[in-house]
């Protein structure tokens, strides 16, 4: 109870901290003379207001509700890319299904899809490909798996992988493991972790009143969410990761 607090106190003092950056920033950018100037202010105010994003998408959860896992991870997807993958030209997709998850649970799978995604932004060797990478959410029974696809090569990830330690000690916390796959064109990193009893009883609900929504209500909203997501292009991971079921990405 007391690290829950201390850990909520940080966040706020860190929130706090960066709110006052961006003020400073701001008033700056007004004062300033020059296009140039003003842009590269400018810059670093949406910067600073992505890294706000991320932080508050990484701040411990209070109550006992559970938390819809895709909604919470594409928000934190968000706040990453207005924070650092725009600026990388690396593209981030999610295909996910409906998984609820214990709020402290939950978080910690932020903490390791946060992680994991910033590992392959800084090592990944992309050569002339365009930079995409994306998460995979599934839930197969009672055990979760989560996927972070990369099309970077192996070479730029042998070094690192002491970074993933954090990860791992989190992913055992969840009762869980992480392992590493790599290929002459994509690096995989899968998390894997069971769900809890109460957890269980949860996602069987959802699929259940998902089985009983008629199947041209289905199709319906498939179609819908269809046409506002890219079109894929032909690369190692689009046949990586062509789930089978529903899928929702942005």
């Amino acid at each position: 109870m007391q690290e829950g607090v201390l850990l909520r106190e940080l966040h706020q003092r860190v929130a706090h901290g960066v709110a006052f950056a961006i003020d400073v920033v701001t008033a700056t950018a007004v004062r300033v003379e020059g296009a140039e100037a003003k842009r590269a202010l400018s810059d670093v105010i949406e910067l600073l207001h992505g890294y706000s994003d991320v932080h508050r998408a990484l701040a411990m959860p209070a109550g006992e509700t559970l938390i819809h896992a895709a909604a919470y991870l594409r928000k934190l997807g968000l706040g990453m890319r207005r924070a650092l993958l725009d600026r990388m030209d690396i593209q981030l997709a999610f295909a996910t299904q409906s998984l609820a998850l214990k709020p402290e649970r939950c978080w910690y799978l932020g903490l390791i899809v946060h992680e994991l995604v910033m590992h392959a932004a800084r090592h990944a060797c992309f050569d002339a490909r365009a930079g995409q990478i994306r998460i995979k959410l599934t839930r197969t029974g009672a055990l979760v798996n989560c996927v972070i696809l990369d099309n970077g090569s192996r070479p730029a990830r042998e070094a690192s992988d002491r970074e993933l330690r954090t990860a791992t000690d989190i992913a055992r916390a969840l009762g869980g493991r992480i392992e590493q796959g790599f290929g002459a064109e994509f690096t995989s990193i899968v998390l894997s972790f069971p769900l809890t009893e109460r957890e269980r009883g949860a996602n069987w609900s959802i699929a259940t009143r998902q089985m009983r929504v008629p199947r041209r209500a289905r199709a319906a909203a498939a179609s819908d969410g269809a046409a506002l997501r890219p079109r894929p292009s032909a690369d190692a991971l689009g046949g990586l990761l062509s789930p089978s079921h529903h899928t929702d990405a942005s």
